[in-house]
């Protein structure tokens, strides 16, 4: 398989990728699009004329943020949709009141490093809840949207972080391990990039595809549970512009017309790794594994009720 590369990387801003790219008539929804490098994204899918509507736990902050948006942009067709991805009555009611086609979905909420062990209702760790599997229950719910597009596009933002641990399938919820921020957090975004693999091999005949991707280092509130600092070098720091640009190019380039279930990081494919490379760069083996896709697919769908 053949590696997709552009003419973009690091530095490059979702303005940028976005250039020449026609998306009136589009409709997208991003999930966590009142802040961090959402706000950005929605902001950039409007400038290219795509109705959008911000998914958020906040309403009123996310309006606040479509009102600036709409200003900045002329583009009035930005919507805000309360959203809470720890709760799975809060995404079937988001489901619910989805009327029409979808044409793109980014799946960008999440939080990060939670300090201590903490469980849905259910007993879900939130960690894996809010990354991952509300989003694998907000996808799976909106699948008819998405085919009704005859081509639509979700695109996860996973991360780095990944490479800190596979999935642990017998346990997920740390019924048995010792509870860890950066383990947990790993666990959740491996499952992201899982998730692309899975949907890709079940859904590419409904005319849908997903990619998974690594932002970079952006300083945001995501943040706010490592001391409200990023901890790698200055000089692989992004602007919140640059990190919603792989987050624009997967779910609109042409390169990625019917292309589904890879991984990429500052706007290029990346190599497959074996082992935990010291610059962090690379996907694990474990996250593209066809295998373990299937067995968390088929253990998500339990997990909420299908």
């Amino acid at each position: 398989m053949t590696l997709i590369k552009t003419n973009f990387g690091f530095l490059s801003t979702a303005d940028e990728v976005i250039q020449g790219i026609d998306l009136t008539d589009k409709r997208a929804i991003v999930t966590g699009g009142a802040s961090g490098i959402g706000i950005e994204t929605v902001k950039t899918l409007a400038k290219a004329g795509a109705e959008v509507t911000i998914a958020a736990r906040n309403v009123e902050g996310g309006k606040e943020v479509a009102d600036k948006i709409i200003s900045t942009t002329g583009n009035n067709k930005i919507y805000v949709a309360q959203l809470d991805l720890d709760n799975l009555g809060s995404i079937n009611n988001f489901v619910d009141n989805w009327k029409g086609a979808l044409d793109i979905l980014v799946n960008n909420a999440g939080v990060m490093a939670i300090p201590d062990l903490q469980k849905t209702p259910d007993g879900i760790e939130m960690q894996f809840m809010t990354n991952y599997l509300g989003h694998f229950a907000l996808s799976v719910g909106l699948h008819d949207a998405l085919e009704s597009a005859g081509s639509a596009r979700i695109v996860v933002v996973a991360s780095s972080g990944h490479l800190f641990s596979p999935v642990a399938f017998d346990d997920i919820n740390f019924l048995f391990r010792p509870y860890d921020p950066l383990v947990s957090y790993g666990q959740s975004k491996t499952a992201c990039i899982l998730f692309a693999v899975g949907a890709t091999e079940r859904w590419l005949k409904d005319g849908i595809t997903v990619n998974a991707l690594n932002p970079g280092a952006i300083l945001t509130n995501l943040q706010k549970h490592v001391g409200g600092k990023l901890r790698s070098a200055p000089e692989l720091h992004k602007t919140p512009q640059q990190g919603a640009a792989t987050s624009i190019l997967l779910a609109t380039s042409p390169l990625l017309n019917n292309v589904g279930g890879r991984y990429f990081e500052n706007c290029n494919e990346v190599e497959t790794v074996t082992k935990r490379p010291a610059n962090y760069q690379g996907v694990a083996m474990y996250a593209l594994d066809k295998g373990n896709a299937n067995r968390l697919w088929n253990i998500s769908m339990k997990m909420i009720g299908k």
